[in-house]
């Protein structure tokens, strides 16, 4: 099943009674008890974003979360996402699939992150491709992508992509700390990039050794090369936003809600259709089967495939055709 993301932005007070989650929110007292106090089953939350100042959590709760390999990200006075808690313990055989992980040979790191770069740059295409824009020179930059990407046709795609996929108008520049969307984007990612990392600890992976990103401060490499391919489907929300004339330039309640629904937005494999945080399991499990030996290739999902000339646009209904089975844990 779709595992939920919870954003809480007001005051609240969050604890652990008969292993569901219990929310008490003290700005809506007024209102009773049925509006001010909620519980949720812990088995159905896949990610907890903390965007208030004034939320307290007991250590039971956490507990509970984390032993049900649930994110918690913690947001600063900004509302910008700054940290991230993930289990210990994501998988039976752990200890033996960090082994592989670590012996991974250099030759079989650039052929995964040849194959992330080749399904991030065709993304990249399919998102131009829906609005029109010439994109012939992705396609040839995907198809051209050698082991290791040392020609750097990942950063010669997103040269091309970040300059043209916005509307004249925006005069946009891709850059963390730029002028809006770029805040958009920032949020999207962060939410993209705990989903991703609590995928790989599910499937008993180290989201810190990465196969490309390797900066030594960074606690989540691995989480940054696997979401790469994932990106534009954060860029089409933002992007949907923008033509939709909405107020980019603080990141209000109604486009947190867009950017929070990333995990049930549907992903394209070749087996089928699935929401984004089912399909992220299906493509971290086959990473560590890579890891083992057993598979040569990464699961990732394409927005369009050119060879059938298929659109799949965001749907707004939720029938969708399950990749392999109906629940996340058939993945690990």
């Amino acid at each position: 099943m779709i595992k939920r993301t919870l954003a809480f932005t007001n005051p609240a007070y969050l604890n652990l009674k008969d292993q569901q989650l219990q929310i008490d929110l003290p700005h809506l007292k007024v209102l009773g008890d049925e509006e001010s106090k909620k519980t949720i089953p812990i088995e159905d939350i896949g990610v907890i974003v903390l965007d208030h100042q004034q939320i307290t959590i007991t250590h039971a709760c956490m507990a509970a979360l984390l032993n049900n390999k649930v994110a918690l990200i913690t947001c600063d006075h900004s509302h910008h996402p700054v940290g991230m808690l993930l289990p210990l313990d994501g998988h039976d055989t752990q200890s033996e699939r960090f082994k592989f992980q670590i012996e991974a040979s250099n030759p079989l790191k650039k052929q995964l992150w040849q194959q992330t770069t080749q399904a991030k740059i065709w993304n990249q295409a399919a998102v131009l491709a829906q609005r029109g824009i010439p994109h012939d020179n992705m396609l040839h930059w995907a198809k051209s992508v050698r082991s290791g990407d040392p020609d750097n046709y990942e950063g010669r795609a997103a040269a091309y992509y970040w300059k043209n996929v916005f509307p004249p108008k925006v005069d946009f520049f891709r850059r963390r700390e730029g002028h809006p969307p770029n805040n958009l984007l920032n949020y999207g990612y962060a939410i993209l990039r705990a989903m991703v990392a609590r995928s790989l600890v599910s499937s008993g992976l180290l989201p810190t050794l990465g196969i490309h990103h390797r900066n030594k401060y960074n606690a989540y490499c691995l989480a940054d090369d696997i979401m790469e391919p994932y990106r534009p489907y954060v860029d089409l929300i933002v992007l949907r936003i923008v033509d939709n004339g909405e107020n980019f330039l603080e990141l209000g309640q109604s486009i947190k809600s867009q950017l929070l629904a990333i995990g049930s937005v549907d992903v394209t494999f070749e087996k089928g259709r699935s929401p984004l945080m089912v399909g992220l399991q299906y493509t971290t499990a086959s990473l560590a089967r890579c890891f083992e030996g057993k598979a040569r290739k990464i699961n990732y999902p394409s927005i369009i495939d050119f060879n059938q000339k298929k659109k799949y646009e965001i749907p707004t209904d939720r029938d969708h055709l399950s990749i392999a089975a109906e629940d996340e844990e058939d993945y690990e």
